[in-house]
């Protein structure tokens, strides 16, 4: 028998190192590497456009504000008439609203009443907050000293210049994003096009939701939590549903969902059994740029072409399939459509419990962040860590990583996070 069909010579998820694997960040800049990001367009109506990517850059064809006003309610006068060593009284000549000129210039000893974005009457420069002044009989107030010349105005131009680039192409619109564009009177974006996304799982012991399971039958749960995934990041999502472990029917499968999407994923065999088929046609229908990687949960992980289609064969267990979308595909995608790298939010935060871990792979380790009573971020483990307890995935809001070198995590010690969402954890 040759050394390397020696039993036990073959490396396998169970090892802590794997020659043939490769490194978590390696894999990130291998695939980031193969993809084109999309360039065909659509034009939307800019309530359709939120979290869409730009496709032009937006120049802006006004200034903001257009009109030199104020920012407070109060009283608008030159800053030059302003009383230097004690209180001054001023005649009010007048109110000026928002939504039109004041029609006369103030002269000195005057001073305008003013309302919040109303554009500065004539021959001022200045508000004064009416917090800060004292109302008198007849039409006077009494300004104390201490303002000073110019306080209190929004210039015109002074958010945005005309003709000033505001939004560069590749951005993903936020809701900000599309006040701006409004401000600008812009109602349509021209953004590019949403990626397609292809996906089936691969197995004969899966069954659809409402079947009758036999002895050794499992429901479909990876499906689920892909499609989940998938709309959370706004996509045309195609879902193909179960490829029974057949090269020909996989074959098929793969070919069709090459034709009509940029990126194709399955889930479940790309292992080494014998009913793992999906490598093996890969590399004949396409390409393979990899199939292995040095982390945990997620370790059989091909990756590749059907053609110009990115193709992502995802392991069949369920918390893998998650742990691999979140950190490879989910990635790719954002690039595929922005054509700008992304990096999900990572903290530090006190780890509440020892964590066993040997050196050799990256380990994406489910937690709950929350803030301790002295408001420091604190994580604990979220249950039970092996790669089909799905419960343990659901009750986490957090990856705990711990690096390829990491060789365990003592009570109390601080520990690098990614929030599953920043926006939504207690």
């Amino acid at each position: 028998m040759s050394s390397d069909r020696r039993l036990g010579a073959t490396p396998s998820c169970a090892d802590d190192k794997d020659p043939e694997s490769l490194g978590v960040a390696e894999a990130r800049r291998r695939i980031l590497d193969t993809i084109n990001p999309i360039r065909s367009s659509v034009r939307l109506a800019l309530r359709d456009a939120l979290d869409r990517v730009l496709s032009e850059p937006i120049v802006s064809p006004v200034a903001v504000p257009g009109h030199t006003n104020s920012a407070m309610d109060g009283y608008a006068l030159s800053g030059d008439d302003l009383p230097r060593d004690q209180p001054r009284e001023y005649q009010v000549a007048g109110t000026a609203y928002a939504g039109g000129p004041y029609p006369r210039p103030c002269e000195a000893g005057e001073c305008v009443r003013i309302m919040t974005g109303a554009p500065m009457p004539q021959g001022t420069d200045t508000v004064v907050m009416q917090e800060h002044t004292e109302r008198l009989t007849g039409q006077r107030i009494r300004i104390p000293p201490g303002q000073r010349q110019g306080q209190n105005v929004r210039q015109a131009g002074e958010d945005i210049a005309e003709g000033r680039m505001v939004l560069d192409s590749g951005r993903r619109l936020t809701p900000a994003d599309l006040g701006i564009l409004a401000s600008l009177g812009i109602a349509e974006a021209l953004v590019r096009r949403r990626p397609r996304v292809a996906f089936f799982s691969t197995g004969d012991e899966l069954r659809a939701l409402g079947d009758t399971l036999s002895e050794g039958d499992v429901y479909d749960s990876n499906r689920y939590s892909l499609y989940a995934m998938l709309k959370r990041l706004d996509l045309e999502i195609l879902d193909l549903g179960v490829i029974r472990d057949d090269p020909d029917a996989l074959e098929t499968a793969l070919t069709s969902a090459a034709a009509m999407a940029d990126l194709v994923i399955t889930s479940g065999g790309v292992s080494v059994g014998e009913a793992d088929y999906v490598k093996d046609i890969l590399a004949r229908l396409g390409r393979i740029h990899f199939w292995k990687i040095a982390m945990k949960p997620g370790r059989p992980l091909a990756f590749g072409h059907l053609g110009d289609t990115l193709f992502f064969g995802l392991p069949g267990n369920p918390v893998a399939v998650m742990v691999t979308f979140q950190q490879f595909v989910e990635p790719a995608l954002r690039y595929l459509e922005s054509g700008r790298p992304w990096k999900p939010l990572v903290l530090r935060a006190r780890s509440s419990d020892p964590l066993r871990k040997r050196p050799g792979r990256f380990e994406f380790q489910r937690g709950i962040l929350s803030h301790d009573q002295d408001g420091q971020l604190t994580v604990t483990l979220s249950g039970r860590q092996g790669s089909g307890i799905l419960t343990s995935m659901s009750r986490a809001n957090c990856f705990v990583l711990l690096d390829e070198n990491n060789a365990g995590v003592d009570q109390g010690a601080m520990v690098q996070v990614q929030p599953f969402d920043p926006f939504y954890w207690d």
